[in-house]
């Protein structure tokens, strides 16, 4: 395993909608999607997530013309990754990603193996009384199996849905941004992301540098505009499980 791409995360949650126009996030289309989240029905009952708790993200998406699954470790190792899973790979319709997630002073590692379906085609697996895990395929069960540190996913019951709402390469200065907007239970979240990619023969310490720069260099062009990153220590996916979660709880 080589040096593995950066994907760099700004949070954002005071005053959503000025922060996007002032970001440039609504010039242009924007693709509208709908997001659930699986998670272990007694914790939820309880309030809790478990599975997130555990390193797994198992995430459903509809929108944009089609369908996808993914099941995700973060954070983990890469001595957890193995076999077929010890490189990023694509075989339609499979997308298998390795990446470090960088959020101010979060760093972690990440491993996602996203499922494309066509449109409509999981609509039923988040329906309420459904179980979400029958759409994990075998490969994707494969994965979690081989790499994920044990979990259950024999009672799980779909979250959401989420409202986002996505804006792909908005210029920012010199950098091109994706900016999506979370909208769900009383929570507003507007992420600014972009990913760095090692370059051929580069050593590991300079492509750290560079993508230190390029992190600044985000966080800066978002202050420049006014607006104001969130300083909360947890992720928006787990501030949005607990909350729905919470809500199932109550």
């Amino acid at each position: 395993m080589g040096l593995l791409p950066v994907e760099i995360k700004v949070d954002i949650e005071d005053d959503v909608a000025m922060a996007l126009s002032a970001l440039g996030g609504t010039r242009g289309a924007p693709t509208m999607r709908r997001i659930w989240f699986a998670e272990d029905r007694d914790g939820v009952v309880e309030g809790r997530a478990p599975l997130l708790d555990g390193g797994v993200i198992v995430r459903f998406r509809s929108g944009d013309g089609t369908d996808d699954l993914t099941v995700k470790l973060r954070p983990c190792t890469r001595d957890q990754l193995v076999g077929q899973f010890l490189e990023a790979f694509e075989l339609v319709p499979f997308t298998y990603r390795i990446e470090q997630d960088w959020s101010g002073e979060n760093r972690v590692l990440a491993a996602s193996l996203v499922h494309v379906h066509p449109a409509g085609t999981l609509a039923g697996a988040v329906e309420a009384g459904a179980d979400p895990a029958a759409s994990i395929d075998s490969v994707q069960d494969q994965f979690l199996h081989a790499c994920a540190r044990p979990v259950r996913l024999d009672r799980l019951v779909a979250l959401g849905p989420i409202l986002s709402t996505k804006a792909d390469d908005v210029p920012l200065g010199d950098l091109d941004v994706d900016l999506e907007v979370w909208s769900v239970a009383g929570l507003k979240f507007l992420e600014a992301s972009m990913r760095v990619k090692p370059k051929d023969h580069e050593k590991a310490g300079e492509f750290a540098a560079r993508a230190e720069r390029r992190q600044r260099k985000l966080e800066d062009a978002v202050r420049d505009r006014g607006v104001t990153p969130s300083e909360h220590p947890e992720s928006k996916t787990r501030r949005v499980l607990t909350a729905l979660a919470g809500a199932r709880h109550n």
